[in-house]
């Protein structure tokens, strides 16, 4: 259950995150440049930070440490409430040197002020950190196309799950294409199943549903213009009708009656796909622990896994990923020892690194972690995993992680709207464009 907590905090926590009010060019308290002494990296600190804790006991008995003339110390932030201190101490002549964060939206602040380092060039320039990470994840953290951030956490793409057993008794085969997801949805209600289990008391799970047929529809490119800022980017055909499709599989009974009072926080929604009442659920990866926490046989005999189809004529490739790519370290542009604080960040390439994260349950992003993945709690899930964002062209981070956090909240509630028919799919594209 620990990565799907570490989803729903994270989300949370990105939309309340920073705001450009407040925030100063105030950097960690010495000057700009290497020099010696110890740097901080502020962590969030969940039960997974024992991989971080790792991390700096490694790099600070190591020769790049020495080199560096520096050392780490690790500041530990409990979860719920790392987004305020982190806004804090950014605002302070105490900030981190290193900082832990979700990409995207939750740094664009950071980044107006002048606080981060850009690290294109650097990660260009270092065989290490150019090579050792996927570059779909890579690029799902940078803003308009520049790298502030080092992958250093696992991977949560977004999945379509199905129950194998279901689908056998059916003889269904997993939907590839838009139109086959549609046959199943039909043939699912003649047999009186719900084919989509839903938690839409909680919105971020319908939001998956609207960041894939976007992709689908219109390719990556058009969530990417609304991330870097363009909110005309709204006014994009693929968006308008992605929110015709929703409401049309909605309007179908696609999603059974009364997902709006079905949270998925609490458990209702994985119990609804686990007991047979629903036949499907997309969600993040982390529903795999879910379900192996609460319904061990189910998890083990009869959920299975696959990408989201693609869309008829549509601009997005099958292998396009949407999620949570991972979490990132970024620098602190006032750091008093930039070399450190690199040579650190390199650490999260590692073959050490990564069968750390492995240990722990996770799916590295490093391009070493393919080897090392037998050794995870189900290494034909985690290969899977692997392989899809390996090969992802595009990987979209979370819309409510990756747009500024004064945007994220209201967007969840035209998404909610949208869904229990408060707004019309035409309705919802006003209204979205019309976030600033």
């Amino acid at each position: 259950m620990e990565s799907y907590s570490r989803r729903w905090f994270l989300g949370a926590g990105a939309t309340t995150l920073i705001s450009a009010a407040g925030l100063t060019a105030c950097g960690s308290g010495g000057s700009s440049g290497s020099g010696g002494g110890t740097i901080t990296a502020l962590v969030y600190g969940d039960d997974a930070v024992k991989v971080q804790v790792k991390a700096v006991d490694r790099f600070n008995a190591s020769a790049a440490a020495k080199k560096a003339k520096g050392k780490v110390k690790l500041q530990k932030v409990p979860g719920s409430e790392y987004p305020a201190k982190l806004r804090t101490a950014m605002g302070s002549p105490n900030a981190p040197d290193v900082f832990f964060n979700w990409g995207g939206g939750s740094i664009k602040a950071y980044k107006d002020a002048g606080q981060l380092v850009d690290l294109t060039d650097t990660i260009a320039s270092d065989s290490v950190l150019k090579s050792g990470f996927l570059p779909s994840v890579l690029a799902a953290g940078a803003l308009n196309g520049h790298n502030y951030g080092i992958p250093m956490r696992g991977m949560q793409p977004v999945i379509l799950f199905y129950n194998k057993t279901l689908f056998a008794e059916q003889r269904f085969q997993p939907p590839t294409t838009w139109d086959q997801l549609l046959d199943v949805n039909a043939k699912l209600k003649k047999a009186g199943l719900t084919p989509f289990a839903l938690g839409g008391a909680d919105i971020w799970p319908e939001l998956m549903w609207l960041e894939y047929l976007v992709d689908r529809i219109g390719g990556p490119g058009v969530f990417d213009r609304i991330k870097n800022g363009d909110s005309a980017g709204w006014g994009d055909p693929a968006v308008l009708k992605a929110a015709e499709t929703v409401r049309q599989l909605i309007d179908d009974g696609a999603f059974g009656k009364g997902f709006n009072s079905v949270s998925y926080v609490n458990g209702g929604a994985p119990a609804v796909f686990a007991k047979g009442k629903a036949a499907m659920h997309l969600m993040g990866s982390w529903e795999y622990s879910t379900q192996l926490g609460k319904f061990p046989d189910f998890a083990r005999k009869d959920l299975g896994w696959c990408a989201f189809p693609k869309v008829d004529g549509g601009a997005g490739d099958i292998h396009n990923v949407v999620g949570n790519p991972t979490n990132y370290w970024s620098v602190n542009a006032r750091t008093a020892n930039k070399d450190a604080a690199l040579a650190f960040l390199r650490d999260c390439a590692s073959e050490a690194y990564a069968k750390d994260l492995v240990a722990n349950g996770d799916i590295p992003t490093t391009s070493n972690a393919e080897k090392l993945l037998g050794s995870s709690p189900n290494p034909e899930f985690a290969m899977f995993q692997y392989h899809m964002v390996q090969q992802a062209p595009a990987f979209t981070l979370s819309w409510d992680q990756a747009v500024d956090p004064d945007v994220s909240t209201p967007m969840l509630t035209e998404v909610n709207k949208l869904f229990v028919g408060k707004s019309t799919p035409a309705q919802f594209v006003s209204a979205v464009k019309g976030l600033k």
